[in-house]
């Protein structure tokens, strides 16, 4: 809104009680392409199907950027949740083999340790 617009708590309800009934409105069309497909759960297709239905077409293009931007955004956070989870791994590997040496190199010791006293007896 531009500055200075000040809005009724009436005109408040009244747009919340319009938006409320669209949203279902185009949820009704979309679960009714759902249905077409013989599929219980709605699809981005849907929706945007729903809006043409509606005669809505000027949103479709703006929904359609939006959730190749949500995607990307989704894709991009897979992603860095792979690179995360391969860079845990990799330092769990490296915690493992510096373990392993550790363990080893006490295993030498004692050994050496075996070795001088059997020289000793």
């Amino acid at each position: 809104l531009p500055d200075g617009v000040n809005i009724s708590k009436e005109a408040r309800s009244a747009i919340s009680r319009a938006a409320s009934v669209f949203v279902l409105y185009a949820t009704s069309c979309a679960n009714n392409f759902a249905m077409k497909g013989k599929r219980k759960t709605l699809n981005a297709v849907d929706v945007l199907s729903a809006m043409e239905e509606m005669e809505f077409q000027r949103f479709v293009a703006p929904l359609k950027e939006s959730l190749e931007v949500y995607r990307r955004e989704q894709k991009g956070k897979k992603e860095a949740r792979k690179d995360k989870d391969k860079k845990a791994d990799s330092e769990e590997q490296d915690k493992s083999r510096e373990e392993e040496n550790d363990d080893d190199d006490e295993r030498m010791e004692e050994e050496e340790q075996n070795d001088e006293e059997e020289v000793d007896n």
